[in-house]
């Protein structure tokens, strides 16, 4: 089953000026629910612009996006926000946590958009943290954690409402290799363990090849598909997180 489908996806910006400029060029993807796809590609390559389409933070020029069963190009703007809480769950480099609120207030944060009611939030919250052994941080600030830390807690808040896509960009580029390998072994788990469609954005071609398939772009074109290689030994494992 497509949970999502994009067909004939062209974004440009300064349109209809000398500077006009394409960024993604008649893109056609299509993402089974319950996969692994890694889209992996060079710096300038049009990955994050794809991802933030994706995402549903951004429209392209042309092309059809059905997310789910939805055109997205008939959802009026004051809802978008709606759909990405409902079925997306991000993971960003950077991390994206409020710096002044622990790491349980950022796992309820999608929740309280939600309108879910507190108890039920801290709840889910605390459970959530649980599943990627952060539990005993939970009243920690952002900046009293590791990098891998607030990556594991970004992860929990991802899985705040129970989207059926996470959505991964450059989950590990700030992360040393150790602590990289802890947060990739969570994406597997969630994809295999959990039932999650994962979608991984990375310009690293060792992480792109643990998915079950792999979608280069170049300059802004997808250029075919491959089966990604074997999931390393580890990552199959009931997830045992490390601090």
């Amino acid at each position: 089953m497509a949970l999502i489908q994009l067909a004939h996806i062209t974004k440009r910006y300064f349109i209809g000026t000398a500077n006009e400029l394409t960024v993604l060029d008649d893109v056609n993807l299509t993402i089974e629910k319950g996969s692994f796809t890694a889209i992996v590609g060079p710096s300038g390559s049009g990955k994050s612009t794809l991802m933030h389409i994706l995402g549903v933070l951004d429209r392209p020029t042309e092309g059809r996006y059905v997310l789910d069963g939805l055109p997205i190009d008939q959802v009026p703007d004051t809802e978008l926000s709606m759909i990405r809480n409902q079925k997306i769950g991000f993971v960003f480099q950077s991390f994206n946590l409020i710096p002044r609120s622990t790491a349980l207030s950022n796992v309820e944060l999608p929740m309280l958009y939600a309108r879910v009611g507190a108890r039920e939030r801290r709840e889910r919250a605390y459970a959530l943290l649980e599943m990627v052994g952060m539990a005993d941080w939970a009243g920690h600030m952002p900046n009293e954690l590791s990098g891998g830390q607030c990556q594991r807690v970004a992860i929990a808040r991802a899985m705040a409402n129970d989207p059926p896509i996470v959505l991964a960009d450059e989950p590990t580029g700030a992360l040393d290799s150790h602590t990289g390998r802890m947060v990739m072994d969570i994406f597997h788990d969630l994809h295999q363990n959990r039932g999650k469609t994962i979608v991984l954005i990375t310009h690293n071609d060792a992480l792109a090849e643990e998915a079950e398939r792999v979608v280069t772009i170049q300059d802004g074109r997808l250029s075919g598909a491959r089966p990604g290689r074997d999931v390393p030994a580890e990552a199959t494992k009931i997830l045992e997180v490390r601090r």
